[in-house]
């Protein structure tokens, strides 16, 4: 099934995020805790993609695997910073093959190796160039992809982040997920803006609940995000015991999804960093309003 169709949908859904493993070692591990995630029966579920492709193969995998086996749609990342045309048309290829109906298109991650390299001679230098391609392989793929309610990390403005996302949509992006955020009002904000500025098609606000103090720091590293001083105040106060720790970062990240339901925003999508647990937590402070 498609994920538009899902976003259709004018009841409150959840969906949810993992990710694959690095090694084969680890693959039981996330097969695990996947399965548990599933077993939620969240409206879709997606899966990222290791940094350079690393973890192509895996991704392609799991996303059959959560399709076939657990009867949940699967959304398969695929990005394509630093690939050949070559690369990215196999790995189309591969998907199409699979029956994966639904790509989050991605530039990706810019390695540190890759920072200072000169991209100028890149086939793929933005996700625009890969949704493009999408769109030109002939497979009848619903295509998602990524915007930043704080504005891209090498974005210069707001302004122009939004005349680029406009151009992603325009490609052919049948939706939008956003970057993690921990204040709404800088989400309910960028809606108003982007409506403005004609881009119509659904967003889905990514919640990242944080459960541990480290997180803070890797979360600000990804994207920059402002941390409200209540949110502070939270790990100020609860960082140093994790279980408390723990239930608060669901707690914060619940009354924000509650929120967002509240105010008319109806498909929230959780980076549950493969913790089965935080996953069924949120979905059980919110059975009620999911009629779960």
């Amino acid at each position: 099934m498609k994920i538009i169709e899902e976003l259709k949908k004018e009841t409150p859904t959840l969906s949810f995020e993992v990710f694959p493993p690095k090694t084969d070692t680890a693959f039981e591990n996330v097969r695990a805790a996947v399965e548990e995630i599933a077993k939620l029966r969240p409206s879709f579920m997606s899966v990222t993609y290791g940094a350079g492709g690393g973890t192509s193969q895996y991704t392609l995998d799991i996303a059959k695997k959560i399709r076939d086996e657990y009867g949940v749609p699967s959304l398969a990342h695929l990005t394509c910073v630093s690939s050949t045309r070559e690369t990215v048309a196999a790995r189309i290829r591969d998907l199409k093959a699979a029956g994966i109906e639904n790509i989050m298109a991605l530039r990706g991650d810019l390695t540190p190796e890759l920072m200072g390299a000169d991209r100028s001679g890149w086939p793929y230098r933005h996700a625009v160039d890969l949704i493009r391609e999408l769109k030109e392989s002939g497979a009848d793929f619903c295509i998602g992809g990524a915007c930043y309610p704080e504005v891209h990390p090498e974005s210069t403005n707001q302004k122009d982040d939004i005349l680029h996302l406009k151009e992603k949509v325009e490609a052919g992006c049948d939706f939008l997920t956003t970057q993690m955020f921990f204040d709404n009002n800088l989400l309910y904000n960028f809606l108003y803006k982007i409506r403005e500025a004609g881009i119509t098609v659904p967003v889905v606000p990514g919640i990242m609940p944080i459960t541990n103090a480290k997180q803070v720091e890797r979360a600000i590293q990804m994207s920059g995000s402002f941390m409200p001083q209540r949110f502070k105040a939270l790990v100020d106060k609860f960082g140093s015991d994790p279980a408390a720790m723990m239930q608060a970062g669901i707690a914060y990240a619940t009354d924000q999804i509650i929120d967002l339901y509240a105010n008319g925003v109806n498909h929230i999508h959780v980076y549950t960093m493969n913790k089965p647990e935080v996953a069924a937590k949120i979905q059980s402070n919110l059975s009620a309003i999911l009629k779960k």
